[in-house]
């Protein structure tokens, strides 16, 4: 069937300001633009969009799509404003636990504390003996409990895994606060979740994103709970002809190669990926690897999760496969080291790398990005999450390119947006603001670093043509053209016009995914 898109305002993002009258779609895929004189008589059936105002699909480059639907089931602690108001939710959150039921908590965050409160394994327990994890927003940390240390065997013997930290009192006994691979020594003693727990969480992640107009994401769950076929059959149920959204899936290292070899997607909209590798930790937990120490705790520059070695053996083997690498790099050491290793063993043809996050860079690191078929996939809201205890971090002298979006972009890198919710909130129109404003929502002040601050273009750039450039798909998706996928996300006002808080407060109308409406605002647009 011919559907005929008109009625609106339709930007095809191929040129700014650039939009059409109307666009014709059939099997999923737009055909034509025109005039709607001069293409009604083509159409079958059509669209009046009342007034709306349609861009291309926007992808988020970079989420966890199972743990953002974990969190919307799970408790979320990042709203929380002080220490005290934690704890109180967690005495009536883990009030009715069962035996030794596991409780995990997502997302706290000690910098939204006026005290900086990072809670002691001893005050958890006060909280309740079952086991608790509590993991950090940044993903890179958690808290444990005794009896979550016990069942993992951590004591004050315990060596520090590599590229990991068990953090330990001024007696060496383990604070119950575990860094980056130190984790793993915790969550390793989790009960394996179903499926259906999988399935659960991806349903509710995949309706939200389909809510706020993303159409796809490129997201990281194949690491994460146990064998890849786990995540993937969850992938596999919820994404259908019923369901369609674009899910490209980066494949963790440890389970890259049995992937490659008996891993089975459904293409187009679940697809594999490149292979994913941490090279550093966070900025948060002073585990994102720095040229130099932290400027607040010189005692340390950060942490390396792999050795150089091993780092370009794990490079050398996604290359004997003809696939590219997506490497998570905050620091510039990480980076650094991450540029080695592909230098060492250059992407096939026909591939991109991804340089996941890219938070501090150096001017020699960026002239040596520009001679690489790399991509940079920015998370634009870290800005308003790390701003401004960040800069007691890093001192005065690195801030120059750190965050520097804007010089990234003028430096000719191709830059894709997302959010790597659940740690951000996944909103688009949060990640465009915090491109355009470097501020929090309806913040006064001229913003964090204003000179690097994004046009509005460039900023939608980032979650359609930026997205699609990520896996080489900048020829199928991103504009609004002929021959591409017909996939849509349109709002009810036009995110060029008016202050910047009407990216804001711009409502979803309509989410379509290959032609087919998948999230309408009831009521308010009509065919």
């Amino acid at each position: 069937m011919k559907v005929l898109w008109h009625g609106g305002v339709i930007y095809t993002m191929a040129a700014e300001g650039e939009t059409a009258e109307a666009v014709l779609v059939a099997d999923g895929k737009i055909t034509k633009l025109g005039t709607y004189e001069g293409l009604k008589k083509d159409a079958d059936t059509e669209v009046d969009l009342n007034g709306k105002v349609v861009y291309p699909g926007f992808v988020d480059s970079h989420m966890h799509m199972i743990g953002h639907g974990e969190k919307l089931l799970r408790v979320d602690l990042s709203k929380f404003e002080s220490a005290e108001e934690m704890k109180a939710r967690l005495l009536i959150e883990t009030n009715n636990l069962v035996g030794n039921e596991w409780f995990i908590g997502e997302g706290w965050n000690e910098n939204n504390f006026p005290d900086r409160k990072i809670f002691h394994r001893k005050e958890l327990d006060e909280i309740t003996e079952a086991p608790m994890l509590l993991k950090r927003v940044c993903r890179h940390a958690i808290l444990a409990n005794s009896s979550a240390l016990a069942l993992a065997g951590i004591t004050k013997d315990t060596p520090d895994p590599e590229g990991g930290v068990i953090v330990r009192d001024n007696d060496g006994e383990p604070t119950g606060y575990l860094l980056d691979a130190a984790q793993d020594l915790v969550s390793a003693k989790v009960p394996e979740v179903s499926i259906g727990y999988l399935t659960r969480a991806l349903e509710k992640s995949v309706d939200h994103l389909l809510s706020l107009g993303l159409t796809g994401a490129h997201t990281e769950d194949m690491g994460y709970y146990g064998d890849y076929s786990r995540p993937l059959q969850a992938f596999k149920n919820v994404i259908t002809e019923k369901r369609k959204f674009r899910a490209h899936l980066l494949r963790a290292h440890s389970q890259f190669e049995k992937m490659m070899e008996g891993a089975e997607y459904f293409e187009p909209f679940i697809d594999p990926g490149a292979m994913k590798i941490f090279a550093d930790g966070a900025m948060g937990g002073r585990t994102a690897l720095l040229s130099k120490p932290y400027n607040d705790d010189p005692s340390t520059s950060g942490v390396a999760i792999h050795g150089d070695d091993e780092l370009k053996r794990l490079v050398a083997m996604a290359r004997t496969h003809g696939e590219a690498v997506a490497i998570h790099v905050i620091g510039d050491l990480g980076l650094e080291k991450a540029l080695d290793a592909i230098e060492e063993n250059p992407v096939p043809k026909g591939k991109r790398d991804r340089l996941i996050h890219t938070v501090v860079v150096r001017k020699d690191l960026v002239e040596r990005m520009q001679k690489l078929d790399v991509i940079l996939d920015l998370q634009p809201s870290f800005v308003t999450s790390d701003f401004p205890w960040v800069m007691e971090r890093l001192g005065e002298e690195r801030m120059e390119w750190a965050y520097a979006w804007k010089k990234l972009l003028d430096s000719g890198l191709i830059i894709a947006g997302g959010s790597d919710a659940p740690i951000e909130e996944v909103d688009p129109r949060l990640g465009i603001y915090a491109a355009v404003t470097r501020r929090n929502p309806y913040d006064t002040h001229e913003g964090y670093l204003p000179e690097e601050k994004l046009s509005r273009f460039q900023a939608i750039q980032l979650y359609t043509s930026g997205s699609a450039a990520a896996i080489c798909k900048e020829h199928q998706r991103g504009i609004i053209h002929e021959g591409y996928d017909a996939d849509f996300t349109v709002f009810d006002r036009d995110l060029f016009e008016g202050a910047e808080e009407q990216l804001l407060e711009a409502q979803v109308e309509m989410t379509v995914v290959a032609g087919d409406i998948m999230h309408q605002k009831i009521s308010k647009v009509h065919s």
